[in-house]
């Protein structure tokens, strides 16, 4: 089954949150974000905002584009 966007960049997301040894609960605190919100959008189950995308980018010591870059999924 082809993952939709939104599943793309929340796998991206917990990619990078467990890369760095953080828990959904750390991340959210870091990304003034609320664990739920985080477990969703790594669920791939909503459409978040630029905004929130560059909150958690900042979070996670990453470029914007290192989470929406989906190509290397791709394969």
């Amino acid at each position: 089954m082809e993952r939709n966007i939104n599943q793309k960049i929340g796998l991206i997301i917990k990619l990078e949150r467990t890369k760095k040894g953080l828990t959904q609960e750390e991340l959210a605190e870091k990304a003034f974000l609320n664990v739920r919100s985080i477990g969703v959008i790594e669920r791939g189950q909503s459409s978040p905002s630029i905004e929130t995308l560059e909150r958690i980018a900042k979070a996670l010591n990453v470029d914007l584009t290192k989470l929406v870059d989906t190509k290397d999924l791709e394969k």
